[in-house]
């Protein structure tokens, strides 16, 4: 067992530092720097809340899903946070890059990556053309966790999964 964790670890390291170190660009920089906030509570709360409060139909339902979908998606996020108290790759890897102002608090799993998942599969569901550009985007977003030196690749992954399960239940159950 303890080989396989070691292996999944070294693999996982190295995801983390081609990320993370060889495609750094001064556009990459600028780009992840500010993509990486639509995952973030404020943007990801006031989206959701304008479309279930301001949008009509389809959109109104969606938005009041991505409401409840995000909601309940951080109930596991901050429970594991606390069980498995993984420390951020910066504070980890001395040659991690990071940027302005990083966190501190723990790194599994990505709530940012969570919280954009949440909400965008609501509204890849009801309109499944906006899936063409949402999908890309929420992984754009978990990928620039990873570039900003927050989050383990593994951190990101883990977000995905809860995030899609939190949206897809919330869509099943109150579509």
């Amino acid at each position: 067992m303890s080989r396989v964790v070691n292996w999944l670890q070294h693999h996982e390291t190295r995801m983390f530092h081609f990320v993370n170190q060889r495609i750094q660009h001064f556009f990459l920089d600028h780009f992840f720097s500010r993509i990486t906030h639509l995952g973030g509570a404020t943007a990801t709360i006031v989206i959701s809340l304008c479309c279930a409060l301001f949008g009509q139909g389809a959109l109104r339902t969606a938005g009041i899903q991505a409401l409840i979908a995000l909601t309940i998606s951080h109930i596991p996020v901050a429970i594991i946070k606390k069980k498995y108290p993984r420390l951020r790759p910066y504070l980890v890897l001395p040659q991690t890059i990071t940027y302005k102002n990083p966190l501190t608090d723990h790194s599994f799993p990505s709530g940012h990556t969570t919280a954009i998942f949440s909400i965008v599969i609501p509204f890849m569901a009801a309109m499944p053309v906006l899936g063409l550009i949402l999908l890309p985007l929420a992984l754009i977003v978990g990928l620039s966790r990873i570039y900003l030196g927050l989050h383990y690749p593994s951190d990101c992954f883990v977000g995905i999964l809860i995030g899609t399960a939190a949206s897809l239940t919330t869509v099943a159950l109150w579509g």
